[in-house]
């Protein structure tokens, strides 16, 4: 496979006019690659507010609930915990692998 390489003159330098169309294309680009970016990256923030937001909206009637189950296990926890006496029984088995 060849490669046919496409120059004025090989042995010419490039000119200050060529140089500086190169230059002028470069910061375009570089300035279109830039502005782009941040469009993108403020669509990406934009949408993922959006969502969060949503997701928050649909979810504060199931935060509402566990905040009121967690307040009325907390008192029958507390009532459970003020009984004076705790009474019970445990038998220990032992294995007679274990008494080696």
């Amino acid at each position: 496979m060849q490669f046919k390489y496409i120059s004025n003159n090989p042995l010419r330098p490039p000119s200050i006019l060529r140089k500086l169309v190169v230059l002028v294309v470069s910061v375009v680009l570089l300035a279109a690659v830039l502005m782009f970016s941040a469009v993108l990256l403020a669509v990406i923030l934009v949408v993922g507010t959006i969502a969060f937001a949503y997701l928050w909206w649909k979810t504060r009637e199931v935060r509402k609930l566990m905040r009121e189950l967690s307040q009325k296990g907390m008192t029958r926890d507390a009532k459970a915990s003020n009984d004076g006496v705790f009474e019970g029984e445990a038998v220990r088995v032992v294995d007679p692998k274990e008494t080696r």
